[in-house]
């Protein structure tokens, strides 16, 4: 049985009360288990103890975050969440250092990283709809979410190690968040996911 960690990245703060987040977690944790995984989950408004959300990723297999765009990053409590649990995973099983020898230090930064053979999955809750990333002459300029505004984020995951697995993006979800749209992204999704996880076994091992 492989082991999947979920952190729920839906942050409570002015107008967000996370509440779509927590039902996209809810999705993944329902669908997995159903899949046969064994599921830990961690909300990241809760108060927290870094080592042992630093044990929860030597724990896991595949890593599994979900969270709201603000601002075109992630909300602060998240951010706040990643620099205190990776920091408690500095030689100890999150990263070692930046990969680089002084021998010659222009040379293999980002290799650092002790979760070689794990994997993480995303997925990303958006106001802008789906279009504006994709239309000539509007804002993201036909970048991709994951080229685009989750570059970084998806480099910290190369940083440790980790490999992609896999992302789901959520659109217009302020304007656009009728019940027929979220039923058809569920549907979307778990789909999605089960197509992602069937394999992942084997997908781990690769």
């Amino acid at each position: 049985m492989k082991n999947i960690f979920i952190i729920n990245g839906g942050q409570k703060f002015a107008h967000s009360g996370g509440s779509f987040n927590n039902t996209i977690a809810n999705w993944t944790k329902e669908t997995l288990k159903e899949l046969g995984f064994e599921v830990r989950m961690t909300n990241i408004n809760d108060d927290f103890d870094a080592m042992e959300e630093a044990e929860n990723f030597k724990w896991a297999d595949v890593v599994v975050y979900h969270f709201p765009v603000w601002w075109f990053q992630v909300p602060n409590r998240l951010k706040f969440y990643i620099d205190e649990v990776f920091t408690a995973g500095h030689n100890n099983g999150i990263y070692k250092s930046d990969g680089r020898s002084r021998v010659n230090p222009a040379i293999n930064y980002g290799t650092g990283g002790l979760m070689h053979g794990k994997k993480y999955f995303v997925t990303t809750s958006w106001n802008a709809p789906e279009t504006a990333f994709t239309l000539e002459g509007e804002f993201f300029n036909q970048h991709s979410v994951d080229q685009g505004i989750l570059f970084g984020f998806h480099k910290m995951n190369a940083f440790t190690g980790m490999k992609n697995l896999g992302s789901f993006h959520f659109h217009d979800m302020e304007k656009q968040a009728t019940k027929e749209r979220i039923d058809n992204y569920e549907f979307e999704y778990k789909n999605y996911l089960k197509s992602v996880f069937v394999d992942v076994e084997s997908e781990i091992l690769n």
